[in-house]
């Protein structure tokens, strides 16, 4: 079965469960920002698994893209990934366990859906520990459709359990389904908890029926939810019956591309072909959504894999410039489907300038690592001894400074029969890394994943922020993210120049008007074309199901939105605007709080 295939029966198969089918929301989140990209397909619909009302009601399905950087180093065994789609459906207070495991059932081993034997299936259910008990009922559901007891693992909260995503929240047991990938048929005690290596997951249902409180305690949930998630590229693999994600045809097409550039065959070096296919289809995705490369954030992820790609096209012998060659395979396989990779010039502009780049940036390295040996030499001369080897605070300040790769270090070293001290370089590393991940820790803590009254009334804020922006520096002035915590907000939003003190105080007044004029707050469930007739703000290049909900704050404000909202703008005390700066180029950021 094709992909295309799976991908349109499961769509298909909740349709007919009454289930809306919403589109793929874009990879930057527009309400987590605790992560750099969707991750998942949850995680546009946090706001709707807290309890605001979703405009297409409370079942749904979609395909999402996701991206996760976690296993870049990965990459290039038989089932990483950097960028997947996701089959998924949720319940929003609607249906619950019962339902959710009949038709995961349903869906795989009916002959109308995916004609899987019961014999290639097993599951894993939460064990219970002090927390919560062990989830008998989703046991009960699974051996009610004929799932034998020795093919049920019982696992800890590390394997079966999700969330919260913060310290505190909804969270769940869920059960995960597996698939047989041994040889023959499984034995009859075989299961994914004492035989790991011939089972893999295909399918996880997640079960939100707790609240994690701030005494750490777990309270049931009053809406209980249930979210789901289907690896299409995994399960395409599985039902083909090939031992990796990459002898699919999601991606042989691209390895042939590849192919075609280089005399070393595939079974040669298939970890390379594997990391440029991977890279390079994950960064066309991140272009396809407006990402540039850069040295921040999410910029900064899609110069890595860019670049990570070109390297291993050097491993292959690839030396003309050769990344849009590959984006432009992407976008003729995924376009029919993903309409935002139909801007094939801008995206094909996007990789020829960072490999013109990364080019210039390689000559400078060459340039930076000539003086370091000529200094070597110059020590030798009046020394008498030798240095053979480069250390690891030098390699990486090639690294580090110069964007100079370490494997291109040691090829170079090796010319001149020179070592790298890797060790000490991998050290430096990891305490870069340490850093930078601190960073982003800080940078994105926080946020609508947070629905207290305080992060509720600051994100209600925002939108006043967002049309006194328009109304004081003009329509140019866009949301371009934020992120919301208890304590404070932060806007990033379009504008060339730093704001005037006269143009704060002039938005500052704008929201304190609001807020003392005491106006309700309600929402609207309209199609996009009323949205934009009504003149809401919002981002319309397809990101949107059929519904979206517009909240309006009469007199002042209008705006496409998901997230949770205060019931009158009296509710929000003072609004201070505590510092105006850069983001990034073209970008202003304000930071601001209520008192």
């Amino acid at each position: 079965m094709k992909a295309s295939e799976i991908r349109q029966k499961y769509l298909e198969f909740f349709k007919e469960k009454t289930h809306t089918i919403i589109p793929s929301a874009p990879l930057l989140p527009e309400n987590d920002p605790t992560v750099l990209f969707t991750t998942a397909g949850m995680h546009p619909l946090v706001p709707y698994l807290l309890g605001e009302p979703h405009p297409e009601g409370k079942r749904l399905a979609s395909v999402q893209k996701c991206i996760r950087t976690g296993d870049i180093d990965e990459v290039g065994d038989n089932t990483h990934l950097t960028f997947f789609e996701m089959l998924g459906n949720w319940s929003l207070g609607d249906y619950f366990k019962k339902e959710a495991i009949e038709w995961s059932f349903e869906f795989l081993t009916s002959k109308k859906w995916l004609n899987i034997p019961i014999n290639k299936l097993a599951v894993s259910v939460f064990r219970g520990d002090d927390d919560a008990p062990m989830d008998d009922e989703a046991v009960n559901y699974w051996k009610s459709h004929g799932i034998s007891e020795r093919r049920i693992a019982y696992l800890p909260k590390s394997e079966n359990w999700w969330g919260p995503a913060g310290q505190t929240g909804p969270c769940g047991p869920d059960t995960e389904i597996f698939y047989w990938v041994g040889e023959g048929t499984p034995v009859e005690c075989s299961n994914p908890g004492s035989d790991k290596d011939n089972w893999i997951e295909i399918w996880n249902n997640v079960f939100m029926q707790y609240n994690k409180n701030e005494d750490e305690e777990f309270e049931p949930l009053e809406q209980t939810n249930v979210d789901t998630g289907m690896g299409l590229e995994r399960v395409t693999a599985v039902l083909q019956g090939k031992k990796t994600i990459y002898n699919t045809e999601l991606f042989q097409p691209i390895i042939e591309k590849i192919s075609n550039l280089t005399t070393i065959p595939y079974s040669d070096n298939q970890a390379s072909y594997r990391i440029i296919t991977d890279h390079l289809r994950a960064a066309t995705f991140m272009a396809g959504d407006g990402v540039k490369p850069s040295n921040l954030d999410q910029g900064y992820v899609m110069r890595r894999l860019i670049r990570r790609a070109i390297r291993h096209g050097r491993t292959l012998g690839i030396e003309q410039n050769f990344t849009h060659i590959i984006a432009k395979k992407v976008i003729h396989l995924m376009s029919d489907i993903y309409h935002e990779l139909k801007h094939e010039e801008e995206i094909l502009k996007t990789f020829e300038l960072e490999e013109e780049q990364f080019s210039k940036t390689v000559n400078h390295g060459l340039k930076e690592l000539e003086k370091l040996l000529n200094g070597f030499q110059i020590a030798f001369e009046k020394t008498g001894k030798k240095i053979t080897e480069i250390s690891g605070k030098q390699a990486f300040k090639l690294y580090d400074t110069y964007g100079f790769p370490i494997e291109m270090t040691i090829e170079e070293a090796k010319k001149h029969d020179l070592t790298v001290d890797k060790e000490s370089f991998d050290k430096a590393f990891e305490e870069h890394q340490k850093k930078s991940r601190a960073g982003a820790e800080e940078k994105f803590k926080g946020g609508l994943q947070d629905n207290s009254e305080a992060t509720t009334k600051l994100h209600t804020a925002t939108h006043l922020l967002h049309a006194a922006l328009h109304k004081v520096l003009g329509d140019h002035a866009k949301q371009r993210g934020s992120n919301i915590t208890a304590e404070r907000l932060r806007f990033d939003f379009t504008h060339p120049d730093k704001m005037t003190t006269e143009q704060l105080e002039q938005v500052e007044k704008f929201v304190n008007d609001a807020i003392e004029t005491d106006v309700p707050i309600n929402y609207e469930n309209m199609t996009v074309n009323e949205a934009k007739k009504a003149g809401a703000i919002g981002l319309f290049e397809g990101k949107y199901g059929e519904k979206v909900k517009v909240y309006t704050i009469k007199g002042f404000s209008k705006e496409i939105c998901g997230g949770p909202h205060a019931k009158r703008t009296g509710e929000l005390g003072k609004f201070k605007i505590k510092k105006e700066q850069s983001s990034s180029a073209g970008v202003r950021r304000i930071k601001a709080i209520l008192i």
